[in-house]
């Protein structure tokens, strides 16, 4: 858990720091103005509660929004192939860099699911993936680059249908 936030704090950009300090500044505007109308109640319980409200929340949504804006992506997967003779699944693709900016690693990461063939259970099934990978790509890769990739998940021995999340997140 230390090495994760370390890592995160060491990757921070200016942009993080400018939305957290607006989140604050924004947090403490909206709790002066609840003291300055303290008179009317319900009113400054509703700024105070929105507060909050922004100081949990928008750190969260903002820097998952801003992220996925400043570092676009595209996935494109070329094959998908249990192999024979080893307990594994091998994922092919590329990666292709459609921000401005330049990627200095991505993080793949690979997730599969069952498919019951009940709608209800299917739309669950891929929040709860019953094996798990992630590959880090640590290349340099340019706006309108690709870079492909080869991931395995192993150990693999799912024979009945199964579908495939593959998500990144670069940086």
């Amino acid at each position: 858990m230390k090495a994760k936030i370390t890592d995160f704090i060491h990757h921070l950009l200016i942009y993080d720091y400018l939305l957290f300090g607006g989140i604050f500044i924004l947090f403490l505007l909206l709790l002066i103005i609840a003291i300055v109308i303290r008179q009317k109640m319900t009113l400054a319980i509703f700024l105070v509660i929105l507060a909050f409200g922004v100081l949990t929340a928008g750190p969260i949504v903002g820097y998952s929004m801003m992220h996925q804006h400043l570092f676009k992506h595209h996935i494109i997967i070329r094959d998908v192939k249990a192999l024979e003779f080893t307990e594994a699944l091998l994922i092919k693709g590329d990666i292709n860099n459609t921000s401005k900016r330049p990627f200095h690693e991505c993080t793949l990461y690979a997730g599969v699911y069952k498919v019951t063939h009940t709608p209800y259970i299917d739309q669950l099934y891929p929040y709860f993936p019953f094996q798990k990978s992630s590959l880090k790509i640590v290349e340099t890769i340019k706006p309108g680059q690709s870079e492909s990739f080869k991931l395995f998940v192993e150990p693999f021995r799912y024979t009945k249908d199964y579908n495939l999340t593959l998500k990144a997140k670069c940086r």
